[in-house]
């Protein structure tokens, strides 16, 4: 007998997460990375948000049943190297995408629990943490909360760099096996520290602090990362080369709508740029 032809199909990426009517963040952001990493991007919406520079100023979540069609027709046709979950606005959003994501199994999940805004608004429904906890780290590659959704995961504050281990490490206690816990929101001049915890340790990433009022940077991140895991990295060399990513998304980022919000250039390092 002959040996089975292998598969010709470039790797793809998919996201499962809500739509950006302005473009920085979310699925928007998600594609762009995907596109940046020289990966074909799928996408599973999972909600619609009215939104801007400014603000969310509404949200809509499709039917299940639609957003499950979603993904078996991305699994069915494609060959998908890592999936990337980014706003899942409710218990039955969450409970809907970890069964799917349980019959297609694929080789990497890498959850980025969006909870709240940039501009503050609550994108997660009340009811939902659980199904975070119990339902989707236990499924997760890396999970990649900012200080605030590792707080509400946790229940405790998280207000200094000397905080951020024991923090990490209770996050993998809940069920993740890996943890990428991002240091932005601390306060402070000098460097932005990201936590890698996993079953090996510890692996930390620092940049020069920006001063500018960013969007999209945790979907961008989490985006990098499955993108990188797809492409064969480690899961140490994939975080580190996405933070160092975003970094330079940042340095190059621009304020296109009325808002200070910066919005991150996606290619700034791309050839010709």
């Amino acid at each position: 007998m002959s040996e089975p032809h292998a598969d010709s199909r470039p790797v793809s990426v998919l996201t499962i997460a809500g739509s950006d009517s302005g473009g920085g963040a979310g699925i928007q952001a998600d594609l762009k990375t995907f596109a940046a990493h020289g990966a074909h991007g799928l996408s599973a919406i999972a909600a619609l948000t009215a939104q801007h520079t400014r603000g969310v100023t509404a949200v809509n979540v499709p039917p299940l049943e639609f957003l499950d069609a979603q993904i078996d027709a991305c699994f069915d046709d494609f060959r998908i190297g890592a999936v990337k979950l980014g706003m899942l606005a409710s218990s039955e959003v969450i409970d809907t995408v970890a069964r799917a994501l349980q019959r297609h199994r694929p080789a990497h999940i890498v959850v980025d629990p969006v909870m709240i805004a940039t501009s503050g608004a609550r994108l997660l429904a009340e009811d939902a943490l659980d199904a975070v906890r119990t339902r989707l780290l236990p499924l997760a590659t890396v999970i990649t909360p900012n200080l605030p959704e590792a707080e509400l995961l946790l229940g405790w504050k998280i207000d200094s760099l000397d905080a951020m281990s024991p923090a990490a490490s209770a996050l993998r206690a809940l069920g993740a096996p890996a943890v990428l816990l991002k240091g932005g929101h601390l306060a402070g001049p000098g460097e932005v520290v990201d936590i890698l915890s996993d079953a090996d340790g510890e692996q930390r990433t620092a940049h020069p602090r920006l001063r500018l009022d960013a969007h999209g940077t945790g979907c961008t991140l989490a985006s990098a990362v499955a993108a990188n895991l797809a492409r064969g990295l480690s899961l140490r060399a994939a975080c580190a080369a996405a933070a160092d990513y975003v970094h330079a998304a940042l340095r190059g980022g621009y304020r296109p709508g009325r808002g200070d919000v910066v919005v991150l250039d996606h290619f700034a390092e791309m050839p010709g740029r």
